[in-house]
């Protein structure tokens, strides 16, 4: 199989049309020995510059390099030197011809040019910060906000002697790989792995990187003015997401141990990277030397058969899950060969399958895939599948001041653990490892780490496990309680819970005071000192035993409470067992110090307190009072506007009735009730016997909404016409007199009246369910003509509540088709075919003139027959 890393670093990604041509670069230097003068070294200073092989910018032959050499401590001007280019310059481009199946791939070359200079440098304490500052970088980088002439500062710094009192010091050197293609939105991983000549132990991580040089002053060091006399150390604007802690967004990451990027790559584009290496000697870090760098991310695809799990072996169960490591869309089909000699059955078209070996072995998986166009890439790994590998490991330790023990517990069921790897999870330092089985690490402080443990099986197996070992500042020593009370003529147990030897002291009255768990037996009261010592960790604490010759209890005063309340007795007494009698009474525990009582009336209690064999007892009488009683009475119901009388009995001494407002004599039990709604009245009584709570009954009281009668409106009829009645209000009727009225028991008879009636006034009384009524009336005017509408001849709306509206009196009709009224231009003023109506003078809400008006007017009577009246009426002001 071609094994194809396509995911590396790029420096450059396509061909620039732009003037900048900076694409990255690396400032280091190596110790070369003492310098010329006493006090002094002598350093190499070396630019590793790279420039984009088609930029039609600065070439690097004409390159002018000056690094400036400022003091660490305030980054102010020390001197300055000139880098001189070491020739030839050498150019670097990725053959993508040799990726299968890939797609859309640009053009990737760069040429590299290196700068060296030798600088003799006084030692110092702070040391030296090394910097070239320098425009510019490629235009539309995406993770950068500003969009061109963006400057680059490249930087590292020489530990002074408060970092490295004895010896020197040369700086990391990245490797070169730079050189490679990364895919949009696909899985990748960068190699960014330096090396350091003095064998210091080196940590990785994302960093911001600087801004430098501008357009108008693109190299400051070769330029009028000189370099800043202070290092100004400004970083980019990054633009969110993105950061200099994380440059390519959340999903991509850097190995602080390795160095190496993984992760999935953002959207196409350029990306400014910058990556920190630190120097770590002696656990102290002495130096973060840097690498600036821009990565290509392409619009590209590819297809590549990578199968995971990659050669190894498979230790879990025999089940293994398979996937391709390459996510390229531009996969068409998938074949799986899981090699299972003999076997035609081992195989799969599935892009993710699981496949179930028989048992253990070495397997050689092999894996196709096609691509577009038709191609083909085949990829193998060799697995061993051995299950029942299971990493563990014991840690025992207390405190910083003294090693923690680790103790491997990892089982193989196939073949020997043969490798460990042990990462004590201290942040502080690199030297926290160990590939000890059985390995010691003492902490330098307190706090919670996580430690790691990476194991390897003779057949192959490897697996990681982590667990959380807490730090202390002394060793764990916990004491059930500080305080305590015994009798003079006992002996007391004490108890310390923790891990190690213990000493008790004082020698007094005292057995077995070198373990957990001694006896004491003082006759004065005596404070026991416990020291724990785990491993020369210390940890010291302290119980006081107060000795008594003898206890008292004192159960309480006596009380009374409600029959069937409980009460919590709270008797006063050194004692720490209690048993109180008659048990029966008790609700819960007697054997308790604050018990609660139960009782069911008038009942002795009495207590016994110990102190081991202290005794004491007394007694408390708890009276019992049965509640006050209450009776609100009957509930009752009222129509609405009418009382009644409420009929309350106590057995109490005082009572209260609420609410009040409605209630004419509270003060007795039998007040007079007038609510305007429904209410409920409580009658609450107290007494002053002994049960000191109250006692309610309540009465509802509920009032009929009232009775709203209508008999209707007053009106007219014609001699020996027949007139409906109408009454609304009630669910019962009863009309008088019963002139004319052919059934006056219900809510609309019909009444008749001959001529010899000028006028008959009728009443209605209308009743509900619950017996309240109410009562209205209306006037029938009765007229000898026959049916007709009259219509005054004259109105005055002038708003005297007198002759204010025109209406029409209808006499023997039934309906008013319409009621009409015209202006002199015969333009309708007002229009209506309610009886009830009438016209109030105005129009379009304005007052008419004085003047004639002319109406018209139809009806139909109670035979149905027309009746049709026109005329004029004056309007008077």
């Amino acid at each position: 199989m071609k094994k194809i890393f396509i995911l590396i670093l790029a420096l450059l990604s396509f061909r620039s049309t732009f003037a900048n041509h900076i694409a990255g670069g690396e400032l280091f230097y190596e110790y070369i020995g003492p310098g010329s003068a006493a006090n002094s070294s002598r350093y190499k200073l070396t630019m590793r510059l790279f420039r984009d092989c088609y930029s039609n910018g600065q070439t690097l032959e004409t390159e002018a390099v000056v690094v400036g050499i400022y003091r660490t401590g305030n980054l102010s001007m020390h001197t300055k030197t000139t880098l001189a280019l070491q020739t030839p310059v050498r150019s670097i481009a990725l053959n993508t011809g040799a990726i299968p199946c890939l797609t859309g791939a640009p053009e990737v070359c760069f040429q590299i040019g290196i700068f060296t200079a030798t600088v003799d440098l006084p030692t110092s304490p702070d040391g030296y910060t090394l910097s070239w500052i320098r425009c510019c970088r490629p235009d539309f980088i995406s993770n950068i906000g500003i969009m061109s002439n963006i400057g680059a500062t490249f930087s590292t710094t020489i530990p002074g002697t408060s970092k490295i009192p004895v010896g020197n010091n040369s700086s990391p050197q990245f490797a070169i790989k730079d050189t490679a293609l990364v895919c949009q939105n696909k899985s990748f991983t960068l190699d960014f792995g330096a090396f350091d000549a003095d064998g210091d132990s080196l940590s990785y991580s994302f960093c911001e990187a600087f801004s430098g040089g501008s357009s108008t002053r693109p190299n400051p060091g070769s330029e009028p003015g000189g370099l800043p006399q202070t290092l100004p150390l400004n970083s980019l604007p990054y633009k969110s997401p993105f950061s200099g802690e994380n440059p390519l967004g959340k999903d991509v990451v850097i190995n602080s141990r390795t160095g190496k990027i993984t992760g999935k790559a953002p959207a196409a584009g350029r990306y400014v990277i910058n990556v920190c290496v630190t120097e770590w000697r002696k656990g102290v870090a002495i130096n973060v030397h840097r690498k600036d760098f821009i990565l290509l991310i392409g619009n590209c695809d590819f297809a590549t058969a990578e199968p995971i799990p990659l050669s190894g072996a498979y230790c879990k169960d025999f089940k293994v899950n398979f996937s391709n490591n390459s996510t390229s869309s531009s996969i068409n089909s998938y074949y799986w060969d899981f090699g299972v000699p003999n076997s035609t059955s081992d195989t799969s078209t599935l892009p993710e399958p699981i496949f179930e070996y028989q048992d253990t072995g070495t397997y050689t998986i092999k894996l196709t895939v096609s691509g577009e166009k038709g191609c083909t890439d085949t990829g193998s790994a060799t697995l061993g599948v051995y299950p029942g590998f299971k990493p563990d490991f014991d840690v025992v330790g207390s405190c910083f001041q003294s090693p923690f023990k680790f103790a491997d517990k990892t089982v193989a069921a196939y073949g020997e653990v043969n490798s460990w790897s042990w990462d004590f999870g201290d942040d502080a330092t690199t030297t926290d490892i160990s590939s000890a089985k059985n390995p010691s690490y003492k902490y330098p402080g307190t706090g919670t780490r996580t430690a790691l443990l990476t194991v390897t099986s003779t057949k192959g197996c490897i697996d990681t496990v982590s667990k959380q070992v807490v730090v202390r500042d002394v060793p764990f020593l916990s004491l059930p309680f500080k305080d305590t009370l015994i009798c003079s003529i006992d002996t007391l147990p004490l108890q310390a819970l923790g891990t190690g030897n213990f000493t008790w002291t004082p020698a007094y009255n005292i057995i077995d005071p070198n373990t957990s768990q001694p006896f004491v037996y003082p006759k004065d009261t005596t404070t026991y000192v416990v020291t724990l010592n785990e491993n020369g960790c210390t940890a010291v604490d302290s119980i006081k035993v107060n000795v008594l010759n003898s206890i008292s209890v004192f159960a309480g005063a006596d009380t009374s409470i409600c029959l069937t309340d409980t009460v919590r007795l709270n008797p006063v007494s050194h004692g720490l067992q209690y048993q109180w009698t008659p048990a029966g009474e008790i609700a819960g525990d007697p054997n308790i110090k604050n018990a609660v009582a139960r009782p069911q009336g008038t009942t002795t209690y009495q207590v016994v307190a110990n102190l081991g064999n202290c005794q004491a007892r007394d007694n408390i009488t708890i009276r019992t009072v049965p509640y006050p009683q209450a009776d609100a009475g009957s509930d009752a119901i009222i129509c609405f506007g009418k009382q009644t009388h409420l009929a309350g009995s106590i057995v109490g001494s005082s009572f209260t009735w609420t609410p009040q407002n409605s209630l004419l004599n509270p003060a007795t039990l039998t007040p007079v009730a007038g609510p305007i709604s429904t209410t409920r009245y409580v009658l609450t009584v107290r007494d002053t016997i002994g049960c000191p709570k109250p006692f309610s009954d309540t009465v509802v009281v509920n009032v009929v909404p009232e009775v709203k009668a209508f008999a209707g409106n007053d009106t007219s009829i014609v001699a020996n016409q027949p007139l409906q009645l109408n009454a609304t209000g009630g669910t019962a009727y009863a009309w008088s007199p019963l002139i004319g009225i052919d059934n006056p028991s219900i809510a609309n008879p019909v009444v008749l009246l001959n001529a010899s009636y000028d006028s008959v006034i009728y009443k209605v009384r209308v009743s509900v369910p619950e017996g309240c009524f109410a009562e209205d009336e209306l006037k029938v005017l009765v007229f000898k003509t026959g049916p007709d509408i009259f219509v005054p001849t004259a109105f005055t709306p002038n708003r005297d509540g007198k002759n204010d509206v025109l209406r029409p009196i209808a006499v023997g009709i039934r309906s008013i088709n319409y009621f009409k009224v015209f202006n002199r231009w015969g333009q309708v003023v007002y229009a209506s075919s309610m009886i009830q109506d009438g016209w109030d003078g105005t129009f379009g809400g304005k007052d008419q003139p004085t003047g004639t008006y002319v109406f018209a007017a139809e009806g139909t009577d109670y035979l149905n027959k027309p009746i049709l009246k026109k005329g004029t009426v004056v309007l008077i002001r």
